[in-house]
């Protein structure tokens, strides 16, 4: 693999902090601008633990380790044969409305709605939801969310102030075009 050094501010950990999700984005779209194939192919083995999803891992530290590896698995879902890397963009919420066809996007899409529905209604972290919204987002050739973004609400998940699932959910209804007090995007 070839090491590169990370822009300024990527990969250093902010104090108080055991993980580093700015740098595990940087290292997965490495893997896609390095052509390291087997690297990604092993991410994708989601119930094997490979020495890939080890090294995703250590930048989530020992707090986070799997919600990391997962993220990894995720990632390299929607890079599958992808040749240049999408760091994405938005929130789960906001990457969800980009899901759709000809009947429609985002909530004029029944099955977007539906995925959306399942996955913020779920108390513990709804991985294999996600799976399937990063799937949809690869097929309708969207961008992903932002992947930083998205670890770091991953993290939040259960912190009942943070409120992530009701953030998305109103980030994917909000009309195109609307400002309001929803987060910006990452």
């Amino acid at each position: 693999m070839t090491e590169q050094s990370p822009p300024a501010g990527v990969g250093t950990q902010q104090p108080g902090f055991p993980h580093d999700s700015t740098a595990l984005t940087a290292w997965l779209t490495a893997l896609v601008r390095n052509r390291e194939h087997g690297t990604l192919a092993e991410l994708r083995r989601a119930r094997v633990r490979t020495n890939a999803h080890i090294r995703a891992g250590w930048f989530g530290g020992d707090d986070h380790r799997d919600l990391f590896e997962q993220m990894a698995f995720l990632f390299a879902i929607y890079h599958q044969g992808r040749p240049t890397p999408s760091y994405g963009h938005g929130s789960l919420g906001a990457a969800a409305r980009r899901i759709g066809d000809g009947i429609g996007r985002g909530p004029e899409n029944p099955g977007a709605q539906r995925l959306l529905d399942r996955v913020v209604a779920s108390r513990r972290i709804p991985w294999r939801h996600l799976q399937h919204t990063v799937t949809r987002l690869r097929s309708c050739e969207q961008p992903p969310p932002s992947w930083t973004g998205l670890t770091e609400d991953l993290i939040q998940w259960h912190d009942r102030k943070a409120r992530v699932a009701y953030q998305w959910s109103v980030e994917f209804h909000t009309p195109p075009g609307a400002t309001g007090t929803h987060r910006t995007n990452r």
